[in-house]
């Protein structure tokens, strides 16, 4: 039986709260806190863990937007941990999986497990960016404005004789 994956109406953030919640899970602490402090400085939050079994457990008891996860990881592999979260959560978590050998196999496995992307480490600052952007785009929605929609500039008017 397949069912339809869809976001919990909860998990997008307060009108007042325009910060995603961002899970780095990365067995290297360089990477982690790197990734974690870029981030942080573009207006997410983020929580971090040391591998996909902490990973999980994370997820399970915090609300997080987005899992940033390592392939090769102690305890589970990041494709492991997705697929316990896939299992276990009754939401849409958008997961990107960072890999140094992003082989064949490998995608095919990452797309079975609905994994948004694949990216190559060492990682490309932009393309963590762009890439984490998009998937949040894409679940939740574009970000809106506080005060709502803007109106467009006042269109002309003809007046007739």
């Amino acid at each position: 039986m397949v069912s339809e994956l869809r976001p919990a109406t909860d998990s997008r953030p307060a009108q007042d709260e325009h910060r995603y919640a961002i899970l780095v899970a990365d067995d290297d602490r360089g990477n982690r806190d790197t990734l974690a402090e870029l981030l942080r400085n573009k207006g997410f939050e983020t929580v971090t863990a040391a591998d996909g079994e902490q990973a999980v457990e994370i997820v399970q008891v915090q609300l997080i937007h987005l899992v940033l996860i390592d392939m090769h990881m102690p305890r589970l592999t990041g494709l492991e941990a997705v697929n316990v979260l896939r299992q276990t959560l009754h939401r849409v978590l958008p997961a990107v999986l960072m890999t140094a050998d992003a082989t064949k196999d490998l995608l095919r496995q990452a797309f079975l497990a609905q994994v948004y992307s694949v990216i190559p480490k060492p990682v490309n600052t932009n393309i963590v960016l762009h890439t984490l952007t998009r998937a949040l785009n894409q679940v939740y929605g574009p970000p809106q404005s506080p005060a709502g929609p803007q109106p467009g500039p006042p269109t002309p008017t003809q007046e007739s004789d």
